[in-house]
């Protein structure tokens, strides 16, 4: 996402030649330990919810889904979050018939160790809750709530990453807008609170071997932030093969002041890239 803070030197690798070997295997363990402990801290909520799901009377009324990914990086927003490297990602969903959910997404991350050597935070975790629904024929909405946490080690004074944004959509067909707005800081920017997002997609069937286009422009406004507002747009193929895979293939760019998107290493965040992701869901 964003530099907070900055730097006094820079870390750019997770497992490379030019890593110190024992920052290295630190660095490692502790995202091998924040992935451990997300999987088993979901688990037992997942199989809960599985449970009640299943249960005489409500089957007909929750329904539980999960999901995994493996892409070859992790863009939000336009914005690097892997340094250009692969990403391991996943989460569940709980869905009611009256349009209610709750649900948790998590992925491998290292924007915020790029940004600052002292700080380790290896995972995102998000957790959201919401409301949708049908308006009249194909118009929908949606709205609720959602929580970015970012688990790890900071040093003194370090502005949190951890953020919470208000959101609603409507879509229309294979049309969607929505708009997000910060209830926090957004990401780590001290006086960033009430900062929005306009995201507006299309996911449209092309008629030919079962591929759909994907297209996305969006607009992030950083608030008492100077260069810190940026457009974003991708546009991509998916394709879903059955059983539950889904394959996607996007072309991601931002218009992102290089001034202000770059990590300690110097690499900029905002740059147009090539993104490949495998899913599968259960």
């Amino acid at each position: 996402m964003f530099t907070p803070l900055p730097s006094p030197a820079p870390y750019t690798c997770v497992l490379g030649p030019s890593c110190d070997s024992k920052r290295t295997t630190l660095k490692y363990s502790s995202l091998k330990l924040a992935i451990i402990a997300a999987s088993i801290a979901a688990w037992p909520t997942a199989n809960a919810l599985a449970q009640t799901a299943d249960a005489p009377g409500l089957a007909s009324d929750f329904s539980l889904s999960a999901n995994v990914t493996l892409a070859t990086q992790y863009r939000y927003r336009g914005i690097m979050q892997t340094n250009n490297k692969p990403a391991l990602q996943g989460g569940f969903d709980l869905k009611h018939s009256s349009g209610f959910y709750i649900g948790n997404w998590n992925s491998t991350i290292s924007w915020l160790d790029d940004s600052d050597e002292d700080v380790s935070a290896p995972l995102e975790m998000d957790f959201y809750a919401g409301y949708g629904g049908t308006i009249m024929g194909d118009l929908t909405f949606d709205a609720g709530v959602l929580q970015y946490y970012y688990p790890g080690d900071y040093p003194g004074g370090y502005t949190s990453p951890d953020t919470t944004e208000a959101y609603l959509g409507f879509g229309y067909g294979p049309v969607a807008f929505k708009y997000s707005h910060a209830l926090t800081n957004l990401f780590g920017v001290a006086d960033s609170k009430n900062s929005q997002y306009y995201d507006l997609k299309g996911n449209f069937e092309t008629g030919v071997w079962g591929l759909k286009l994907d297209t996305h422009i969006g607009y992030q406004k950083v608030r008492h932030f100077e260069g810190g507002s940026y457009t974003d747009w991708s546009v991509g193929l998916s394709k879903d093969w059955g059983s539950g895979f889904t394959t996607s293939l996007a072309y991601i760019d931002t218009n992102a002041d290089k001034a202000v998107y770059s990590n300690s290493s110097g690499r900029y965040t905002g740059r147009a890239t090539v993104l490949l992701a495998l899913t599968k869901g259960f």
